[in-house]
């Protein structure tokens, strides 16, 4: 066997780990948006969550994407572990779908394909188009790198070195370590599967052996989620760890079934697989298959096992610590699909800490309070880290290829984190005007008083249902913003009226009308900024359809 040949080999596996990756990274950035959706809404029972986790790895060809992602859900607390459980159950299943797909031997079609999508990403005009035709081309070069291994090991088989090698590899443990090694390196279980079909269809190795470097392959696939939770919080690793005990105990259970009846086992596969590539996908579902049924009904006490290895809870990020992030950040399992998400959540989290703030800051300027003013300050310290951590952290997503309908929202995220640092401010502004009253003895009529508090009970309530329709992107509020956000335009003038009309018959003096003055306006303005974050992500998606 000459260099020829291993080089031949080593850019057919180049072209083919590209094509799964880049075909998997485009339909993620296609459909990754909508797959989320069904993810958060279609998992709330296991069972259903299983049938999810099917057809979301079957769509994005990698169980490690959908498993990862299921981590980041997990870590950021949009999916319980019972949830997370059903969902790593079924992506095990749909794993298969990729080596189902190579065994009917597409590569003769690979030039022709790869050309096509080639073509259209080159010629189009609509950028959805080229989008989806990416994922063409992804195909394409798998197939095509495919072809090109295949080709190396007809050659391969040639050679009595290789075909000695591959032949006294009877050793059933070795074989399971080899599948194990093998995808903890490639990071797929689908390519390794793949490489193995190709080698079985050379005759390069024998079928029980295959079946056992299979099962290699299962546990191999776990290193992707295991090291994604590495940085994540105490449950993420718990997902993770569901992943790698239900592969484990499902091959531990396989290694002992076959160990005792291999024979009628490969005569039952063979007979519905038309040759030995087929026998090899088929062996990958139907050992998939078989590992869910039995342990699915065991699922709970997986759940329980994670936990026990990994005990204990995390430290509690509430909405008034510090200079930390709950979303994302150094403790938070990455993924592309869920980043727009975990930002909006850690923006939910920033604007509760303003409008708290906003209204600390409120209590102050009519109590006097020292310690309210003293911490309007240090609260406003820490929305301001928080302005700089979220936008700096979508800065860094920008140029990662998310799902095409969260990059549309990106724009809007980067006002929101803007207006909610300005609802900030305001609180501030108010404090400092709390300092000057109790530091030059101003007093407040309680007229003023009435109206600073009928006022703010309107600006708190559109603040609310502004967060509640950006956090959840709904539109329920939306005529009721709308309205109220006119009624405190309408009250700001009304006031500065009474305002005047106080100070001309010397009910308030200068300086209290001038605080007084201030407020409203500011408050005013704190409405305009929350109408501004309820209609955020509805505008940016106008305008991306414009």
């Amino acid at each position: 066997m000459n260099t020829s040949v291993l080089l031949s080999m080593a850019g057919g596996l180049g072209l083919f780990l590209f094509g799964m990756s880049y075909m998997s990274m485009s339909i993620e950035k296609v459909a990754g948006a909508s797959l989320r959706h069904i993810l958060e809404k279609l998992t709330t029972k296991p069972i259903m969550g299983m049938l999810v986790g099917v057809v979301f790895t079957a769509i994005i060809q990698s169980s490690s994407a959908c498993t990862a992602m299921v981590v980041s859900f997990v870590n950021a607390g949009l999916m319980n572990l019972y949830q997370a459980a059903g969902v790593i159950f079924g992506a095990n299943i749909g794993t298969t779908v990729t080596s189902q797909l190579v065994s009917f031997n597409l590569s003769e079609y690979a030039p022709a394909i790869l050309l096509a999508g080639t073509l259209t990403v080159m010629f189009a005009k609509k950028q959805s188009i080229k989008d989806f035709s990416a994922i063409i081309v992804g195909f394409g070069v798998l197939f095509l790198g495919l072809k090109t291994m295949s080709s190396a090991m007809s050659v391969m088989k040639e050679s009595e070195t290789v075909v000695n090698m591959l032949g006294s590899l009877t050793n059933p443990f070795l074989a399971t370590l080899m599948g194990l090694v093998l995808t903890s390196i490639i990071q797929s279980s689908s390519v390794t599967v793949s490489i193995v079909l190709l080698m079985a269809n050379q005759d390069l190795l024998e079928l029980p052996i295959c079946l056992f470097i299979i099962l290699g392959c299962n546990i191999g696939a776990c290193s992707t989620a295991l090291l994604a939770s590495l940085s994540g919080k105490k449950d993420a690793k718990r997902a993770a760890l569901i992943h790698f005990w239900f592969n484990v105990i499902g091959t531990v259970l396989m290694f002992i079934l076959f160990l005792v009846a291999m024979d009628p086992i490969v005569n039952a596969i063979n007979s519905i697989s038309a040759d030995k590539g087929r026998f090899v996908a088929n062996a990958h579902t139907i050992i998939k298959v078989v590992q869910v049924i039995v342990l699915f009904p065991f699922s709970k006490y997986i759940v329980k096992l994670a936990s026990v290895c990994v005990p204990g809870e995390d430290q509690k990020v509430g909405y008034r610590e510090s200079y930390q992030l709950k979303y994302i950040g150094k403790k938070v399992v990455f993924n592309p699909a869920t980043a727009v998400v975990e930002v909006i959540k850690e923006l939910d989290r920033m604007a509760s800490l303003a409008s708290e703030n906003l209204n600390r800051a409120m209590n102050a300027l009519i109590t006097l309070d020292a310690d309210d003013i003293a911490e309007v300050y240090e609260v406003e310290k820490n929305i301001n880290y928080l302005n700089h951590a979220i936008t700096g952290y979508l800065v860094k997503i920008n140029q990662l290829p998310l799902p095409i309908e969260d990059l549309k929202s990106l724009g809007a995220l980067f006002h929101v984190v803007n207006d909610i640092e300005r609802i900030g401010d305001h609180a501030e502004n108010i404090a400092d005007a709390a300092k000057k009253r109790k530091e030059d003895n101003v007093g407040i009529s309680k007229d003023a008083q009435t109206e600073l508090a009928e006022m703010m009970e309107y600006v708190n309530k559109i603040i609310q249902y502004a967060m509640d329709m950006f956090a959840n992107s709904s539109d329920e509020h939306m005529q009721e913003i709308q309205d109220m956000e006119d009624h405190v335009d309408d009250m700001e003038r009304e006031f500065q009226k009474h305002h005047i009309e106080r100070l001309t018959k010397g009910e308030c003096t200068p300086e209290a009308g001038m605080i007084f003055s201030d407020i409203i306006s500011g408050l005013e303005r704190v409405a305009d900024h929350a109408t501004n974050i309820a209609f955020a992500i509805k505008t940016s998606e106008e305008e991306s359809e414009a």
